[in-house]
């Protein structure tokens, strides 16, 4: 099975309400590595933000699934914006996955421009990935969202990354981080 992956990231330290607190980056980390066994996952398809997308990716990494990394624009700026701007030693586990992916071909870097358009086209892209990966394999896609399962509302990208799977007929799969 292909997956295509997107969730929050962990919370800010001085965040209003709780999404992705910190605390408990173990416990979803545990439930991303049970349900990638049981899926059966063959490759995961994500960006590499701080909270789920790196955890996803490194649970897939250690269990031999393939990972594929769609960042929305270039690979130091995504890091100082999306990574290392939260809680926790995210940069060296990013390194690490970009490292890793980027001489099997497997670090697709898009040149969208910055804020919440570059993003939703990063997912946009990270869903046609894995279709095109399931099609190429002959292998079921499913989409995975890794959140508090509550819309933020206006433009939450974590929740329109779950109706456009759906649109596209993925069954998905929520895991929560709270």
């Amino acid at each position: 099975m292909i997956l295509a992956v997107a969730g929050r990231r962990v919370d800010p330290v001085d965040a209003k309400q709780a999404r992705f607190p910190l605390i408990n980056v173990d416990t979803v980390r545990m439930r991303v590595r049970a349900l990638l066994r049981e899926k059966g996952a063959t490759a995961l398809v994500a960006s590499a933000a701080c909270g789920a997308d790196l955890i996803a990716l490194s649970e897939a990494a250690g269990l031999g699934i393939r990972p594929r990394v769609i960042l929305p624009f270039e690979r130091q700026r995504f890091r100082n914006t999306s990574v290392t701007d939260r809680p926790g030693h995210w940069g060296p586990l990013y390194d690490q996955i970009l490292d890793d992916v980027e001489p099997m071909g497997d670090l697709v870097v898009l040149q969208n421009g910055s804020g919440d358009d570059a993003y939703s086209a990063a997912n946009s892209v990270i869903l046609d990935e894995a279709v095109d990966l399931g099609k190429s394999t002959d292998q079921p896609v499913a989409a995975l969202l890794i959140w508090d399962g509550t819309s933020r509302g206006g433009h939450d990208l974590t929740e329109e990354f779950g109706v456009e799977a759906r649109k596209r007929g993925l069954l998905v799969t929520e895991i929560l981080t709270r």
